[in-house]
């Protein structure tokens, strides 16, 4: 599998719309379906990672107006966006990974596993993608590749994939191309971000119900004010990821 990353200079004081210039231009070079990826609930406290994939092809149109980062849009401006992104991406997919699997083989392990499993619910409408356009500097993809599911590594095999299948078993993984800000510049990356926010955030909300004293509804997991007091004050709960030095850890025993 192939890595390459890209840059794109921004002009300062620039506002940035995005647009599929990349992904067209990844398709000219042969490519039939490229997947922009994005991740959200990487530095959060506690709650699942999540990564958002939207695929586009050659006759993809032009993203819905509005569309741009998640951490750029209010709330309401993502809900409104989230069902118009769907309808516009030839297949798009939300995968997670909790709280428990990101203590147990650390974050890197976890963003991979939600991203296959992401990658491997479109794969299952479209086929195989050919490139990955990834959010960011480092491909936390498709490294370190076998030892996922090698002895003693993950405990449970993604969601539609096999025992004995891995992570190729939709037809290899695919290419992956990295790009700085790609969610600020690239329609598919930003619409992955906007899918993967929406659904995040709402797993949180409908969370704190059962977890009050955390503020999810407010903080997402995150770690405002509010929500370290509470972990000084009560200790984590079992949606904490524990593996991190959280204040009040010493209180789960």
């Amino acid at each position: 599998m192939a890595e390459k990353s890209i840059t794109r200079a921004k002009a300062p004081g620039a506002r940035i719309t995005p647009t599929l210039r990349t992904e067209r231009a990844l398709l000219a070079s042969g490519p039939q379906l490229v997947a922009g990826m994005d991740e959200v609930g990487r530095g959060a406290l506690a709650g699942p990672v999540s990564v958002g994939v939207v695929v586009v092809d050659a006759r993809t149109r032009t993203a819905p107006q509005g569309i741009a980062d998640s951490k750029l849009l209010t709330p309401a401006a993502r809900e409104g966006l989230a069902p118009k992104v769907r309808r516009w991406a030839l297949a798009a997919a939300v995968g997670h990974a909790s709280a428990a699997e990101i203590d147990a083989h650390g974050i890197i392990a976890a963003l991979r596993l939600a991203g296959r499993r992401a990658l491997t619910e479109v794969q299952s409408e479209v086929g195989a993608v050919d490139v990955v356009l990834l959010d960011g500097k480092h491909d936390w993809l498709s490294d370190p590749g076998p030892d996922l599911f090698a002895s003693g590594g993950l405990d449970v095999v993604p969601e539609g994939l096999g025992a004995d299948d891995g992570p190729g078993a939709l037809g290899g993984m695919p290419d992956v191309v990295t790009m700085i800000k790609a969610d600020m510049h690239c329609s598919s990356v930003a619409g992955a971000s906007v899918l993967a926010k929406v659904e995040r955030d709402g797993i949180l909300t409908r969370l704190a119900g059962d977890h009050p004293h955390y503020g999810w509804e407010n903080n997402k997991g995150y770690s405002a004010p509010a929500h370290l007091e509470a972990l000084a004050n009560h200790g984590p709960s079992v949606l904490h990821r524990r593996s991190w030095n959280l204040p009040g850890a010493m209180m789960a025993g």
